[in-house]
Parts: C-alpha cells; sequence; structure tokens
C-alpha cells in the first residue's frame, strides 16, 4: 500500500472573506443551489459530468464542489484545488471520489444515506410485482397488437420469500414494505443487524440464495462485493427465482445473468445500475441482458424520484454549510467528525494537519505565545490527519491563525469570524 500524498508544506491559511464560490454538477437538484446561494455563495451549476482534467480546470478557486454519481474526482483534480473545502456527493455512493487524497488535503466528504432510501425501496417492491406477474411481457405484446390473456407463471407476491443482501437503510426499509405486501422476509450482510418486524437473518449467503424467490442487492462498491453474485453465487439461487440489482454494477456477473436467464435457470431480473454506464443522456448503451423476456432494465434511476433529488439536495447542502459555517464535519465519509456549538464573542480557527506526534503541543504553544484565551477546543484523528476546531478571543485569532498555517505539519487552516 502506498503511503499517503499529502499537499505541499506549509500551506497559506484560506481566507474568512468572500466571494465564496460553489460549482454543482449533473443537474443537482435546485434545492442545493438556492441554499447555497442564500447564504452568499456564487452558484454555478453545470447540468453534465465533467471529465477529470476539465473538473481540475474548473476548480480553481472553487470552495465547495457538488457532484452526482458520474463525476470522477481523482487526487489530479484536487491538486489543483486549493480553495476546495469541502465535496458533496449528492447521492449515497462515494466511490467516485478518491476519499483517501481528499482526507489528506484536508477536504470532507459528504454524502446523502438516508433521502433516497424510500425511493429505491418502492422501485425494488414495483420490479418485484411486475417481475412475478410479468407485466413488462405482457404490457410489451398489447403495445405490439397481441392479445395473450394467460395466468401461466404470473403468481402473487403473498407468500413469496424476498432475500435482502445488505440490510441497511435501503434494505431494512425493503423489509418492512414486503411484509406489509404478505411476503417472507430474509437478509444477510456482513454486520449484525438488529431485524425490523419479522425479518430473519440467513447465517450464510448461501442460506438466503437457496430459500429466496427473489434476491435483491443493497451493498456498496468494495472489494469484499465486487462480482459477489457471479455464475456459482447465481446458480445456488432457486429455480425460476429473480435477481434484482439496484445497488452498484460492480456486484453482479453480467454475462453470468444473461446466460441464467437464457437457460432459464431464473426466471427474470431487474438491473438498474451496470458495470459501465454512458457519460450523459445522449450517449448509447449496450448490456447482455437487451431483448431478454421478463427482464426490466432501467438507467439507474432508483434514487430518481422528484421528492428524493430534493431532499438529498437539501442534506448535503445543509451538510457542506454547517462544515462552512461552523466546522461540523459530523456525517463525512473520510474525515474525523467532530461538531460543537458556537460561542457567541470568539472567532473560531479550523485546522487539518498531519497525524504525527507534537502537533497539538506546537499549535498550544503559538497559542501560548500569542497571549490568547482558548475558550473550546476539540480535536479528532484517523490515521492520516488531525481536526481541530478552536474557539478564541477575536483580538488574537488572526495572528493565531497565521502561525498555525504557517507549521510544517499543516495541510488546511481557515479562521471563522
Amino acid at each position: 500500500m502506498s503511503p499517503p500524498q499529502f499537499p505541499p508544506s506549509p500551506t497559506r491559511a484560506i481566507s474568512s472573506d468572500g466571494p465564496f464560490r460553489a460549482l454543482l454538477l449533473e443537474n443537482i437538484h435546485p434545492s442545493a443551489g438556492e441554499m447555497l446561494a442564500a447564504e452568499g455563495f456564487q452558484v454555478e451549476r453545470v447540468s453534465s459530468a465533467l471529465k477529470p482534467d476539465e473538473l481540475a480546470e474548473r476548480l480553481k478557486g472553487v470552495h465547495l464542489l457538488g457532484i452526482r454519481s458520474k463525476t470522477t474526482v481523482p487526487l489530479a483534480a484536487l491538486e489543483h484545488a486549493e480553495n476546495l473545502l469541502a465535496i458533496g456527493a449528492f447521492c449515497i455512493g462515494t466511490n467516485q471520489v478518491d476519499l483517501t487524497s481528499a482526507n489528506t488535503h484536508g477536504i470532507p466528504v459528504f454524502n446523502a444515506p438516508f433521502s433516497n432510501t424510500r425511493s429505491v425501496a418502492e422501485m425494488v417492491i414495483a420490479e418485484v410485482i411486475v417481475l412475478t406477474r410479468q407485466l413488462f411481457e405482457r404490457s410489451q405484446e398489447v403495445h405490439a397488437g397481441q392479445w395473450r390473456k394467460v395466468a401461466t407463471g404470473s403468481h402473487e407476491v403473498r407468500g413469496k420469500t424476498l432475500g435482502i443482501i445488505g440490510y441497511g437503510h435501503i434494505g431494512s426499509q425493503l423489509g418492512v414494505i414486503a411484509e406489509a405486501l404478505g411476503m417472507r422476509v430474509l437478509y444477510f450482510d456482513v454486520m449484525t443487524k438488529l431485524p425490523l418486524g419479522n425479518a430473519q437473518p440467513a447465517v450464510t449467503l448461501e442460506e438466503l440464495l437457496g430459500a429466496s424467490d427473489f434476491v435483491t442487492l443493497h451493498v456498496p462498491a468494495l472489494p469484499t462485493t465486487h462480482m459477489m453474485m457471479g455464475a456459482e453465487q447465481i446458480a445456488q439461487m432457486k429455480k425460476g427465482a429473480c435477481l434484482i440489482n439496484a445497488s452498484r454494477g460492480t456486484v453482479v456477473d453480467i454475462d453470468a445473468l444473461a446466460r441464467a436467464l437464457q437457460s432459464q435457470h431464473l426466471g427474470g431480473a431487474a438491473v438498474d445500475v451496470y458495470p459501465e454506464e454512458p457519460e450523459s443522456n445522449s450517449d448509447g448503451f449496450v448490456t447482455a441482458l437487451q431483448g431478454l423476456p421478463n427482464v426490466v432494465l432501467t438507467p439507474h434511476i432508483g434514487g430518481s424520484t422528484e421528492e428524493a433529488q430534493a431532499s438529498i439536495g437539501k442534506e448535503v447542502a445543509t451538510s457542506l454549510l454547517k462544515y462552512f459555517k461552523a466546522g461540523a464535519s459530523t456525517g463525512a465519509v473520510n474525515f474525523p467528525n467532530i461538531e460543537a456549538p458556537l460561542i457567541p464573542g470568539t472567532h473560531r480557527i479550523l485546522n487539518v494537519h498531519r497525524n504525527i506526534p507534537g502537533v497539538l503541543r506546537d499549535i498550544n504553544r503559538i497559542v501560548s505565545d500569542l497571549n490568547a484565551n482558548i475558550h473550546a477546543q476539540v480535536l479528532s484523528t484517523d490515521a492520516n490527519i488531525g481536526y481541530l476546531l478552536m474557539d478564541l478571543d477575536q483580538d488574537v485569532s488572526t495572528p493565531v491563525c497565521e502561525a498555525i498555517a504557517g507549521l510544517e505539519t499543516d495541510i488546511k487552516t481557515r479562521i471563522l469570524s
């Protein structure tokens, strides 16, 4: 494993004077831009994703960046973003961001782990019903002028077993809705989770696959989940069962799934995410699943309801503004989490530094030498960095901030005044 790459040190303190700029990509819901603009930000909106080299150029002078799932934020882009304070991923996943590099550059990344859970859960339930009733095929036939009123292969969902792989925010809510339809719910998760309702944990993945009429995936993109549903796992599913993937495109072997559908080992599938997806709506798309019967293919729209997007816009914008205005990093996925109320009559210094011995000693020495009075001080660390929040008397805050920014261990320092 290569060592973390820190920016050149020392780094100047970021000015607390405006104007401040926010760059929002990929048609992020207007609710986010409205909240940022109300706090004085100059908001630039871009409807599409940006290539990494173009992103690097556009990040110059930007303080807050908002993205969705199509924009990749690599180290090369972060190296050009001297003023960037935070990144908001207006979605659940954050694997499109180089989280380690953002961490070592003092940039927290916030996401929206809650706002679209209902939208995804409702879509999965809809797909369960569509698949078991073969509604997709019947609809296509009627559109083509065919009338096939048949019951063969069409079933109720009541009494069937739904197997949920990944029992987090979405998986657990999905289980509650499924039970309301009369379904039996099994779940498998690598962590111990408290079941909701009558959901039962499966001891192994194999147990869940063999017992479920519908298997739905709700896991993050990790090395341990890469192609976790391959030919071997699909073969362990019940004959005639259906597979649903609305999580990440890399967790299912699409070719193996296609073969299982063609051989009629599986009775259907619904796929919303793919290993490779177009960067824009104008690009074409090809998958081995196209043209297969009883297969619902959707273009990564699990969380794409107007309600979910508005809620995501507000959730992530709130996190970005709390960090910008008070230094609260609660909820950041790659950063020490701290939060403290603002103290009237003080200025707050926020410092990100390399996590090596002696940093707090050096900072406190600066405070002592300048006869500054600390009203509050909170420090949290991870393997690479430390994040310090410190409230001081207003008359000495500026020289203290400048001195801290001059330390060899400094990554990013700013003052809230």
